[in-house]
């Protein structure tokens, strides 16, 4: 059954999630003024997995005995941590926190399209065809016209942020077939597991050992992202998709980018575009007609 109705406290959890996500793009690109990408996402994957570790510990939820779970958790946290979040760390060193977070609302659209290529009950419709279309038109004018014009250092930069979206939408696809059943935030710890096992070798390769932050603003960064930005952050939406349902979670998409860019804005005194802007309504207007109850809603009024 889905749900149609939001509680006054999911709207407060909700919000509440969106600067916490919308935050994290801001530690991230504070984080990337002394980090290396491959080691800030290092930092954040494994020590938001030895923090829900401990909760699945504390609370006593049963843990998955046999190899395959394990083998799609390796999976899951290449797909949902390790590529997306090291294509958007990457792509953030060259482009605003802002402009990172619009893509980043841009994961519905290829999670639909991925959905309807792997599961037979997703199928496209043509009001989920025209949802996809106008947002993808959102996120083409949010890149902006001059990025297709001549192709340098940042166009590449907006691309692998929105590669790091088709990640996404390609985790949600495997989670759907690989951890039905699992406790939420059991699938959470072992999808960081499995990030961790990847990411921390490559990083140890490609950055070599760790140095000491010397600048607080650095350390202040990694206990964010990491403790809050992922940790708290996946417990909490956990909490919202129980009380409302993945399709009213999807809310959450569209608060992120006005935090981040007002964050990027008062902290890095970052300025964007207003065909930015422009993309991002659009992109919005696309999710709403991907979601598809307002209009529902508007035919019965």
């Amino acid at each position: 059954m889905i749900q149609t109705s939001v509680s006054t406290t999911a709207w407060a959890l909700m919000a509440a999630l969106a600067a916490i996500w919308g935050a994290s793009f801001l530690a991230i690109k504070l984080g990337l003024e002394e980090l290396p990408f491959l080691t800030l996402v290092a930092h954040r994957v494994f020590w938001a997995c030895l923090i829900l570790w401990a909760y699945v510990l504390i609370r006593r939820l049963p843990l998955p005995r046999d190899p395959r779970t394990w083998g799609a958790f390796l999976v899951m946290g290449l797909l949902n941590n390790v590529i997306p979040f090291g294509l958007m760390a990457w792509g953030q060193q060259f482009i605003e926190t802002g402009l990172t977070s619009i893509f980043n609302a841009g994961t519905a659209i290829f999670g639909v399209l991925v959905a309807a290529m792997v599961f037979a009950d997703e199928r496209l419709t043509p009001r989920k065809a025209l949802g996809v279309l106008v947002a993808f038109f959102g996120v083409a004018v949010a890149i902006g016209l001059d990025s297709f014009r001549q192709f340098d250092l940042r166009s590449l930069a907006q691309l692998a942020v929105i590669g790091g979206t088709i990640s996404y939408a390609f985790a949600a696809a495997w989670a759907r077939r690989t951890m039905a059943g699992l406790t939420p935030q059991v699938s959470a710890a072992g999808m960081l597991t499995g990030a961790s096992l990847i990411i921390v070798p490559v990083a140890l390769v490609a950055d070599g050992v760790p140095q000491v932050p010397e600048m607080p603003a650095t350390w202040a960064a990694i206990a964010y992202f990491s403790v809050i930005g992922t940790a708290l952050a996946y417990l909490l939406y956990y909490r919202i998709i129980a009380l409302v349902g993945s399709g009213n979670a999807m809310i959450v998409t569209l608060l992120i980018p006005p935090v981040a860019i007002f964050l990027g804005a008062i902290v890095l005194d970052e300025r964007l575009e207003p065909f930015a802007f422009a993309g991002f309504g659009l992109l919005a207007l696309g999710l709403v007609i991907l979601d598809g109850r307002l209009f529902g809603r508007l035919r019965h009024a």
